[in-house]
């Protein structure tokens, strides 16, 4: 196995086929990505607000990549294991107008520069405060936002949105240690990541999380033997509880119903190819021990929910 590297300048703005790689890798080796953070460096450490009313929205949410990974084929998973996330020292919230879950309620720009404390000798970790004089202190646990493949449609397809590809899923749980699954649409699979995220809630409600610039290493392996993985999977541990492990099936829809209603599909299907239960069964586990989760609610028009099933339900 061997050790690759994308810099900064390797990025792309659109999820598209005909984008050439940036490197060629093999199935099994180890790459670390050097991003800018999700507005492209057009937001600084010394910004103000006024940085908002500026801002190219063409430029957001920029990719680096892509990664060829020989032997990947259509039908073919991605597995991409998330090894290592560290952040810069800074990062930034903002309420842009337009965006968000509110964003008719709060119309008005807002911006919110960060110092993030990274806990020496684990890079990326630690807290920020949020208001200190109020006590108020927010634990980071980084990942990023954006990960996907090309999609195996012809064209460039905005980075804003998430798909069954991957792209801007923003879920918080695929921080350091958990693994990703994706489904190949394309030869070679084609990579991106991006859109560091010093920590996030679930949903990433106002339209952005603590954005940051981050360094961020992953594994990537070509796997044969999952046809169920027809939208992002991933398992991980609890960001609250991290003795226990879940496993999580995704929907990405348009209609938020749909998106759910596809989540515990995928979850049903996974159930039955590795635990042997049958549909009906799948479908009551599901309820009784499933968490559905808004991972991504608001980077139109798609929605992506997730149904997380702990590990532990799992003796055998």
């Amino acid at each position: 196995m061997s050790i690759h590297a994308v810099k900064r300048a390797q990025c792309h703005l659109a999820w598209d086929n005909s984008i050439p790689p940036a490197i060629h890798i093999e199935s099994g080796d180890t790459v670390s990505f050097d991003c800018l953070d999700a507005s492209n460096g057009q937001i600084t450490p010394a910004a103000t607000v006024d940085a908002l009313a500026s801002l190219v929205f063409s430029q957001l949410d920029q990719v680096n990549g892509p990664v060829h990974v020989a032997g990947a084929r259509p039908g073919d998973t991605l597995r991409v294991d998330v090894l290592s996330v560290e952040t810069a020292e800074w990062g930034w919230t903002a309420l842009i107008p337009g965006f968000g879950l509110l964003a008719d309620e709060f119309p008005a720009a807002a911006l919110k520069l960060w110092t993030l404390n990274r806990t020496e000798g684990q890079a990326g970790y630690g807290y920020a405060w949020f208001d200190e004089q109020k006590g108020i202190r927010v634990p980071l646990r980084p990942f990023a936002g954006e990960m996907g493949v090309a999609p195996g449609m012809d064209g460039a397809h905005s980075t804003i949105p998430p798909y069954a590809t991957g792209g801007n899923v923003d879920t918080r749980h695929l921080s350091a240690g958990s693994t990703l699954f994706l489904p190949v649409e394309v030869d070679g699979a084609l990579f991106s990541i991006g859109d560091g995220h010093a920590a996030q809630g679930d949903g990433e409600v106002c339209g952005t999380a603590i954005e940051t610039p981050m360094k961020v290493t992953v594994r990537l392996t070509v796997v044969k033997d999952k046809p169920y993985v027809k939208t992002p999977h991933f398992h991980t541990t609890s960001p609250h509880a991290s003795t226990e492990e879940f496993y999580c099936t995704t929907g990405v829809d348009s209609d938020i119903r749909e998106a759910t209603r596809s989540a515990v599909r995928h979850m049903i299907a996974f159930l039955g190819a590795e635990h042997g239960l049958a549909p009906a069964d799948a479908y009551m586990l599901c309820s009784v021990a499933g968490d559905l989760r808004m991972h991504e609610v608001v980077d139109m028009p798609n929605y992506v929910i997730g149904m997380m099933m702990p590990k532990s339900l799992f003796t055998k």
